[in-house]
């Protein structure tokens, strides 16, 4: 195998594993901070050696063996871990036992989002840490998505992990009522990571692209693990429903495509059935949430593949039921465009004023919906201010390029 090869191989490793390996390790040291250590050393060693004798049969379970080796002997050089020795040997006979066997590694990483989701952490503390402890998230992102400093966010997530070691905070699904006490902040990271994944869905071989992917994967786990949650119906219809449009989102050549705008032909139909039967079984407790409503909302969308029309003015009843029990920068921006696309968009400009500027600096949605309104409203000198400065703010290419034609409307 070329070296190219090889690189791309622990490349894929990492991508569709670290996560999984990261939970499995820290659920059994309780220590979240070595485990992730721990596995970018033996990632490095895999750089190493891979290309140089092949890359083995079972990939995660030699990351998983150099990773556990590393503990071992971290914990024989200082005193203070000694303890943690007899689990690591127990880890390594485990790894062993799974390669023979040839079976993958329980996943753990649902039980790593509760233990992050504890009541011991500062509420600000909780969603961050899961984004990345558990979904491999980078800090400065984090800090991006929550409107703090990298620094910041780098200390906070910094602190909480020791937490987790110095108060042995026990890795596991806590039972009723302290696993309802914690499920928004689980449900929130996951719908997190789906949307940071969701942002480089153009690029199918990227890490964030199997983030969506993986944070799909938990939502049904969640859906198992709590089949009465109605959130959790909510999260995951909402999730599939914009997962089911993924291949009508850039045209063959790259080009962003809005939802208005996308092919419903290329909707994935048994997703958006999917989607639709979590929804209703959401709906059947009566007991509404936010992510209920942004899964309507999808819905009523998703409905254009039948009807070929949207029914806007229930689009926006809807966001105006959301800003009530959810009132962020995200579900206010989005009240503002509906208000807009049900035909009123000085009210909808005017709830976009509403939301304080500290908030939406570097927000990129808000920037975007600025400049649609203003255009709608024959304001074309400064809806071309705000396309320019929503295309600075996003990383897709793709989405850069099509706010930047954006301003040739406004001339």
């Amino acid at each position: 195998m070329s070296e190219s090869a090889t690189h791309d191989a622990i490349e894929a490793v990492a991508r569709d594993s670290y996560g999984r390996l990261v939970a499995y390790i820290a659920s059994r040291t309780g220590d979240i901070a070595d485990a992730h250590d721990a596995l970018s050393e033996a990632l490095v060693a895999a750089l190493e050696t891979w290309p140089r004798n092949g890359v083995p049969d079972k990939p995660e379970a030699w990351l998983l063996h150099v990773a556990r080796n590393r503990l071992i002997d971290a914990s024989r050089r200082e005193q203070t871990r000694r303890d943690a020795e007899p689990l690591l040997l127990q880890l390594a006979g485990e790894a062993e036992s799974s390669a023979k066997e040839n079976e993958f590694f329980p996943d753990e990483r649902l039980k790593l989002l509760f233990v992050c989701a504890h009541p011991a952490f500062d509420v600000a503390a909780r969603t961050p840490l899961m984004l990345q402890v558990v979904l491999g998230i980078d800090a400065a992102k984090i800090a991006s998505a929550f409107l703090v400093s990298p620094v910041a966010m780098s200390q906070r997530l910094v602190r909480a992990k020791t937490k987790i070691r110095d108060a042995c905070i026990p890795f596991r699904v806590p039972d009723p009522p302290d696993l309802d006490e914690r499920v928004s902040f689980v449900l929130d990271a996951i719908y997190s990571a789906y949307t940071t994944g969701w942002d480089s869905l153009n690029e199918a071989g990227s890490t964030h692209h199997a983030l969506a992917a993986e944070a799909i994967s938990i939502g049904r786990t969640l859906v198992q693990l709590m089949p009465d949650e109605p959130e959790a119906h909510g999260l995951l219809a909402l999730v599939l429903h914009c997962e089911a449009r993924r291949a009508a989102r850039y045209t063959n050549e790259g080009e962003f495509v809005p939802l208005d705008q996308q092919n419903s032909a290329l909707w994935s139909g048994p997703l958006m059935e999917e989607a639709e039967r979590h929804l209703g079984t959401a709906a059947g407790f009566k007991r509404m949430g936010r992510y209920q409503l942004e899964a309507a909302i999808q819905s009523i969308h998703a409905s254009r593949a039948q009807t070929g029309s949207t029914d806007s003015q229930e689009i926006a009843l809807l966001y105006q039921g959301l800003v009530q029990i959810a009132p962020g920068v995200g579900s206010r921006v989005g009240r503002a465009v509906a208000l807009a696309q049900a035909g009123e968009p000085a009210r909808g400009f005017a709830a976009l004023e509403g939301i304080p500027p500290s908030r939406v600096a570097s927000y990129q949605p808000y920037w975007a919906a600025r400049g649609h309104l203003l255009l709608l409203l024959n304001r074309k000198d400064k809806a071309r201010e705000a396309f320019t400065r929503a295309a600075s703010l996003t990383d897709d290419p793709a989405l850069r390029e099509y706010l930047f034609k954006r301003t040739n409307d406004c001339v």
